[in-house]
């Protein structure tokens, strides 16, 4: 089975609110997701993560922590995605590339409809677990 490791921005507020993404394109078009993309080759996952919220965002993040590391089975491919705690350091969270965005509270979360590997990251940050 073919192998993709990608990173995650999970973005927040001072409000305590966390900026999530709604795919536009392709199988999973509409659903809800955490910013981020692939690692490309020699890149380490932080260094990635900065590359795609500039693409995607126009955005500069500061990485305070890895929050936690997903391992999902799609049908066609195996994920590892690493997802980061992060906030804004200077940018707009301009779109880029997704079809809407929103920040949500803590319990705004779980209403939205996830890609698959992202729910286990959405029930962490819904119940502190994080």
């Amino acid at each position: 089975m073919k192998h993709i490791e990608v990173v995650a921005a999970i973005i927040s507020d001072d409000q305590g609110r966390v900026f999530v993404t709604q795919r536009g394109y392709g199988e999973w078009k509409d659903y809800w997701e955490f910013p981020g993309g692939k690692i490309e080759s020699g890149e380490t996952p932080e260094e990635a993560l900065q590359r795609e919220i500039w693409e995607e965002l126009e955005t500069r993040v500061v990485i305070e922590r890895l929050m936690h590391t997903v391992e999902w089975d799609y049908p066609d491919f195996h994920l590892t995605m690493h997802c980061y705690w992060c906030h804004v350091e200077s940018g707009n969270l301009t779109l880029k590339e997704h079809e809407d965005a929103c920040w949500l509270k803590q319990d705004e979360l779980e209403k939205m409809q996830w890609l698959p590997a992202d729910v286990e990251v959405v029930k962490m940050i819904s119940n502190d677990v994080l």
